[in-house]
């Protein structure tokens, strides 16, 4: 653990909002605070630069931290990254080299639903198309046939993955009186599920029976195209897929194919397989609402996500455990309150 002695060198691989940017201007153990001056992703070259410099690393979901990226600084005492997930970080490789990792969980919870519950509002209703039609002035009047969508309440709504996410979903549709299923890796607790009414049943079910399915899994090797042509082609053809988890989740060419074919009615996309690149022909799928990665962007959640990566780096340049640390197994006993 850093001794707290010596004020540290932080490098931010972008600005972040001024809230968050203050804590680490202002923080007496931050001896020096570089920011990468470029609104984009930091290329390689930025970030070697970047991380040879520093003692403290804030990066976000876009940067790809690696073994070689941490052996290029040995006294790299902190990585801490600007998001809930941390899959572009090599957590092992940064353990081994006793490097704590730490992450933004819990304030993201309730924007995410929000992202996600707006894509599904929006897909039901078409609102996406409406908005073009009236931009394109092709509104020539009311009619009775004139973009059906379907009706949200009431409906079945399936949740793939009951975390805090999935969880604040199964909230949101008991207002609209919807039947909830869920699917996880394990069963939680009967408690939780009584309180929003989910019932617990396998992925086949959530395909086969909702009208919209909402992905919240986490993104590993068992996940990956975890929704892909053969899980497209078991839902219902009026159903539509909610999407804010993370692109690799969806095999986004056979969801093209499922847009285009009508597989499904429709898809509700934040993220990409390839972000920020899309398959080829999504863009030109009028029932697909896609937004660019945004579940987590209002001003207050994105300022208490740079709040809490701040505060990660200052606790453990003070000598303390890091509130959200993803890898405490290498620290000692006597950190582990």
């Amino acid at each position: 653990m850093a001794s707290g002695k010596r004020g540290g060198k932080v490098y931010v691989t972008r600005r972040l909002p001024e809230g968050a940017m203050a804590v680490l201007e202002k923080a007496k153990e931050v001896a020096e605070l570089r920011v990468n001056p470029y609104d984009r992703v930091a290329t390689r070259r930025e970030l070697k630069d970047g991380v040879q410099w520093c003692d403290c690393l804030l990066c976000l979901l876009t940067d790809r931290i690696d073994a070689e990226l941490m052996d290029w600084n040995p006294g790299l005492l902190i990585i801490a990254n600007y998001a809930v997930g941390f899959n572009n970080i090599d957590v092992t490789a940064a353990t081994e080299r006793r490097i704590p990792v730490t992450n933004t969980p819990g304030v993201l919870t309730e924007t995410s639903a929000d992202l996600a519950w707006a894509l599904l509002m929006a897909c039901a209703r078409r609102v996406a198309e409406g908005d073009a039609m009236m931009r394109s002035g092709k509104f020539k009047g009311w009619g009775p046939l004139m973009l059906l969508g379907r009706d949200v309440y009431g409906k079945t709504l399936g949740l793939v993955g009951l975390g805090r996410i999935g969880y604040a979903m199964a909230k949101r549709a008991q207002g609209f009186d919807m039947r909830v299923l869920y699917t996880s890796p394990r069963r939680v607790d009967e408690r939780l599920e009584k309180s929003v009414g989910a019932q617990y049943v396998d992925l086949r079910t959530i395909l086969k029976e909702s009208d919209f399915v909402s992905l919240h899994p986490y993104l590993d090797e068992s996940t990956r195209h975890l929704i892909g042509e053969r899980e497209l082609k078991l839902m219902k053809s009026t159903a539509f897929l909610i999407n804010t988890s993370r692109g690799p989740v969806v095999d986004e060419n056979a969801l093209v194919m499922a847009l285009q074919e009508g597989w499904i009615a429709g898809a509700g996309l934040d993220v990409f397989e390839e972000e920020p690149k899309m398959a080829p022909g999504l863009a030109q799928c009028r029932n697909a609402v896609i937004v660019p990665h945004i579940a987590s962007a209002t001003i207050e959640t994105r300022t208490a996500m740079g709040v809490i990566a701040a505060s990660n780096i200052i606790a453990h340049l003070q000598g303390r455990r890091p509130p959200t640390i993803v890898n405490p197994e290498f620290l000692g006993s006597a950190n582990r309150q």
